[in-house]
């Protein structure tokens, strides 16, 4: 393997998806977004002193990581990368792919000086621990295993300016779709079923969704308004199929069967249904979808498909976790914390969606793999092994990209010819 040549295709490819990703930045922001993606994909890590050391510039370590501190709290930098990357990624959105829509945390279980700090609940163990919520948009499809970042945002419930979990739901959807044109089928947990401040703006405008529903909502089945759980419980569930939950040691084998009803919310005259699965444990599990249902086996199947597919977003933020140590953050200011998570977003999307979609690239993401010299077989969560394979060969081979500043027509010449 050419370890010289393949480092360099690669910091060429970061170079590349930088320069388009930074419009309206300017060059000292390009740079610094260019040297951030590179930086964390080659330590792991999201600590501005381990990103500091991979950049090698001929001045002290304690210059380099003021910089980065300095331009890392740019006001608005965050927002524009956000929006310069869906722009990028709407065209990989098409009309039935699966927009999921999940809720996390970033736990600082000991800090005490980084701004606005709140109560949030780890999902590991259900307990209340100090850290910061992040919102997260993930593309994927039914039937295939991509999966692309696409939105990831953190926020405080203790910020100045933060109103509820619903308005950042809202504003997620709102940035995402106004990009994808309104394409693509957004699935959310429970917690999206909020009638009034989720649903209620989604069916205005015009979005398709699959929400699983909480058994106390109250819905409306031909002319009667019921709980979800009671409608749900006495729906017939003629089909039925065996699948597989968990990973690893910890999979289990669930006998299901499912069904569906025709339903509305209280007060409104849009017909919606309700997909029913039955077998998970004493509830029915109940899909509040706008995807028109009807007796067919295939047809119900792939709406329980497409929230199944959910489960495997868990694995992606899972993987941003891990793979570049997210809750090893060490950044005091919250806007600057902000922008920090963008460039990780930045950075996760480059590895799944640049690399790991292009066709072009297939080459050197089999050479990646193989740098990261896997005991045993490539996990089929294979995101891992390819952080690991950068990590390695920009290690043997260090340096940082040359930035690709964007092209700045218009502007007039020092030196006109």
């Amino acid at each position: 393997m050419e370890y010289t040549r393949t480092a360099r295709r690669l910091r060429g490819q970061i170079a590349k998806f930088s320069g388009v990703v930074c419009r309206g930045t300017g060059k000292v922001g390009s740079r610094f977004v260019c040297e951030m993606v590179y930086g964390i994909q080659a330590s792991q890590s999201v600590m501005l002193s381990d990103i500091a050391r991979t950049l090698q510039e001929r001045i002290s370590m304690k210059k380099t990581h003021e910089r980065l501190v300095r331009q890392l709290g740019r006001s608005g930098l965050g927002g524009r990368l956000q929006a310069n990357l869906l722009s990028h990624a709407a065209s990989r959105v098409g009309e039935d792919t699966l927009l999921v829509l999940d809720v996390s945390e970033l736990t600082k279980t000991y800090a005490r000086k980084m701004e606005h700090l709140c109560r949030v609940r780890d999902g590991s163990d259900g307990v209340l621990r100090l850290g910061y919520w992040t919102m997260n948009v993930v593309a994927t499809d039914v039937d295939g295993r991509r999966l692309i970042p696409l939105y990831q945002k953190l926020y405080s419930s203790a910020a100045p300016g933060f109103e509820s979990e619903n308005t950042e739901m809202v504003t997620a959807m709102k940035a995402v779709s106004n990009h994808t044109e309104r394409r693509g089928i957004w699935v959310i947990d429970r917690g999206g079923d909020r009638r009034a401040n989720v649903i209620e703006p989604m069916l205005k405008e015009g979005l398709r969704f699959i929400i699983r529903l909480r058994g106390d909502r109250m819905v409306v089945c031909s002319t009667k308004s019921s709980r979800a759980v009671e409608i749900a419980r006495s729906c017939p569930c003629p089909y039925a199929e065996t699948i597989v939950k968990g990973r690893g040691s910890e999979q289990k084998l669930y006998h299901i069967s499912f069904g569906y009803r025709r339903v509305k919310l209280p007060g409104s005259t849009q017909w919606l249904w309700m997909l029913v699965v039955k077998g998970f444990g004493e509830k029915p599990l109940m899909l509040l979808t706008t995807e028109p249902l009807r007796r067919n086996r295939e047809v119900l199947w792939k709406v329980a498909r497409s929230y199944f597919r959910r489960w495997s977003i868990e694995e992606m933020i899972r993987y941003i976790k891990q793979s570049y140590g997210l809750e090893n953050v060490r950044v005091l200011r919250y806007e600057s914390l902000q922008n920090l998570i963008v460039l990780v977003l930045l950075a996760s999307h480059f590895a799944c969606a640049v690399l790991g979609l292009s066709a072009k690239l297939q080459v050197m993401t089999s050479q990646l793999l193989t740098a990261a010299k896997r005991i045993f077989d490539i996990p089929q969560f294979l995101y891992y092994a390819l952080a690991d394979g950068i990590q390695a060969l920009f290690a043997r081979c260090p340096g940082p990209p040359t930035p690709r500043f964007a092209s700045t027509q218009g502007q007039l010449s020092l030196f006109p010819t």
